[in-house]
């Protein structure tokens, strides 16, 4: 079932996208036209609903020790997805992992890794815990930006 949202949670999440480590409830209050004690709430009932699931880091992998950044694609049984997306997580080297609903390429795990060793090695492990790799991509870089239905109609700029 889908949280209903208004246009105060949509410009609440909209700020947070954008920056959520630098971005304060009273930043927020300005911008969407409340008091600062009524985003925190906001916030943490978004929290409670499970729609904000937690705050991370980007974080540009060239610019440390594991420079390395690759996507690989593996095929698993559609039944064990989300047992081998957990099992993958356990893997040295893995920051992140999508199911995505397809019979096939159906496993996205993502690398970071100080050299091909360290490559090799993860890959070698999700292929000895069942995941059937089909492509290795290196990524350059990657972008992001708040996504548009939260919350540029409700932030006042």
């Amino acid at each position: 079932m889908a949280f209903e949202l208004d246009e105060i949670d949509r410009g609440i999440l909209h700020r947070l996208q954008g920056d959520a480590r630098h971005t304060t409830a009273a930043d927020i209050a300005g911008d969407v036209g409340v008091t600062a004690n009524t985003v925190r709430n906001r916030i943490r009932r978004l929290e409670e609903a499970g729609v904000i699931t937690g705050y991370v880091p980007i974080i540009d992998y060239e610019r440390t020790a594991k420079s390395i950044h690759m996507v690989v694609q593996c095929t698993v049984p559609i039944h064990e997805r989300g047992d081998l997306a957990e099992t993958a997580l356990g893997v040295d080297g893995v920051v992140g992992v999508r199911e995505l609903m397809t019979g096939h390429r159906n496993l996205r795990v993502d690398l970071a890794a100080e050299n091909s060793e360290e490559i090799t090695t993860a890959v070698s492990r999700l292929q000895r815990a069942g995941l059937e790799i089909e492509a290795e991509e290196l990524i350059k870089a990657e972008y992001r930006q708040p996504f548009d239905h939260f919350g540029t109609d409700a932030v006042d700029s």
